[in-house]
C-alpha cells in the first residue's frame, strides 16, 4: 500500500520543479535572478523574477499523465488562451517572451505565462464571477480550433482512480467506493460520447467551454478581472462550467446569458454535471498519496455526495 508523501518529500518535489523552471527559463534567454514560488498544490507556479514570466509546472498527476500526455493538453491550453488574448479578451495570456509551446525539462512539462500583479485584497465573489462566465462563453463560441468532447471530465482519471481506491479504506469507505463504481457505470457512457450525451439531453447545445470552474479561476488585476487556467478547455455543455456552484451562481449566469442572447442553464444537465463532478472528486482521493491534504480537503465533498441523487437522476 502506497503511503502518503511526507512534508520533506513534497518540499523536495517542489524544489526540483522550481529548479527545472529556472533552468528552462534561462535556456530560453530569460533573466532569472530572484525566482520565487507563488503557488504549490497540484502545480508549482514560479515567477521567474525579474522577468515578467510565470511558469506552471504540474507535479501531482495520475500515473498515465507522462510528459507527452501533459504536453498535448498544455499545447491546447496555450492555443485557446492565446487565441482569446489575441482577440482582446481579458485573460492571463501566454508569455510573449517565449514560444507558445510546452517546455520539457528534467522530467517536467511546463508552460510559460505573462506575469500579472494580482490584487490579493479582493475577496472572490463567485456570484458576480458566474455572470462573467457568460461573457467568456460568448467569446469562446467563436474559437476556430478543434476540441475534444468533455475531455475535462477525465474519464480515464476517474476509472483509474476508483480502481486505485480498491483496498484503501484509509482513503474511501468501501460502501462509498461501491456506490461510486455503480454511479460511474451510468455516467461514463454519457460523458464519453457526444452522441450518447445528445441522446440523453436532446436539444442541449454544446460549445467550447473553460472546463475547470471558471468562476473560481477569475482573478483581480489592476485593470479588471482576468480569466485564467484553461488547462481543461473542452467542447461541452455550458452547465459544466457552473457545476457545484449552487443556485445563486446559476441565477447570476442565467441573467447574464439572457443579456448576451445565450441559452439558460438546463436543470437536467446541471444534475448530470454535478454528479460527474462528484465522481471526479471521489476519484481525486487516489492522488492523496502525492498530495496528503486532499484527505481532509475532500471530506466535505464526499459528505455532500452521499446526500445527492444517484447518478444525478439518470437512472431510476
Amino acid at each position: 500500500m502506497q503511503g502518503l508523501m511526507t512534508p520533506d518529500q513534497i518540499a523536495a518535489r517542489s524544489s526540483r520543479a522550481l529548479a527545472a523552471a529556472v533552468a528552462a527559463g534561462r535556456d530560453l534567454g530569460l533573466a532569472v535572478t530572484d525566482a520565487r514560488v507563488l503557488y504549490d498544490v497540484f502545480s508549482v507556479v514560479v515567477h521567474l523574477a525579474p522577468s515578467p514570466v510565470v511558469v506552471r509546472v504540474p507535479t501531482v498527476l495520475p500515473p498515465y499523465a507522462d510528459p507527452d500526455h501533459q504536453a498535448a493538453r498544455q499545447r491546447l491550453e496555450l492555443e485557446v488562451a492565446g487565441w482569446l488574448a489575441d482577440q482582446g479578451h481579458p485573460v492571463i495570456p501566454p508569455s510573449p517572451l517565449v514560444p507558445r509551446e510546452p517546455v520539457r525539462r528534467d522530467g517536467f512539462s511546463m508552460t510559460f505565462w505573462q506575469f500579472v500583479e494580482l490584487d490579493q485584497s479582493v475577496e472572490p465573489d463567485f456570484v458576480r464571477n458566474a455572470g462573467l462566465v457568460a461573457d467568456l462563453h460568448a467569446a469562446l463560441r467563436a474559437y476556430p480550433g478543434e476540441l475534444p468532447f468533455l475531455s475535462a471530465a477525465e474519464p480515464r482519471f476517474v476509472t483509474d482512480g476508483l480502481a486505485a481506491l480498491d483496498g484503501r479504506p484509509d482513503l474511501l469507505d468501501p460502501a462509498d467506493l461501491d456506490r461510486a463504481r455503480r454511479e460511474w457505470e451510468v455516467l461514463e457512457p454519457v460523458l464519453s460520447s457526444r452522441a450518447e450525451f445528445e441522446a440523453a439531453f436532446p436539444g442541449v447545445e454544446v460549445q467550447p467551454i473553460h472546463g475547470d470552474s471558471p468562476a473560481a479561476n477569475i482573478v483581480s488585476a489592476p485593470h479588471g478581472e482576468l480569466y485564467s487556467d484553461f488547462e481543461l478547455t473542452t467542447l461541452g455543455p455550458v452547465e459544466w462550467d457552473l457545476a457545484a456552484l449552487g443556485p445563486e451562481c446559476e441565477a447570476a449566469y442565467d441573467a447574464a446569458a439572457e443579456r448576451r442572447g445565450l441559452r439558460r442553464l438546463d436543470e437536467g444537465v446541471l444534475r448530470f454535471v454535478n454528479a460527474v463532478g462528484m465522481s471526479r472528486a471521489v476519484a481525486c482521493l487516489a492522488l492523496a498519496p502525492q498530495l496528503p491534504l486532499l484527505v481532509d480537503a475532500l471530506k466535505p465533498a464526499v459528505e455532500q455526495w452521499r446526500t445527492m441523487p444517484f447518478a444525478g437522476g439518470l437512472e431510476g
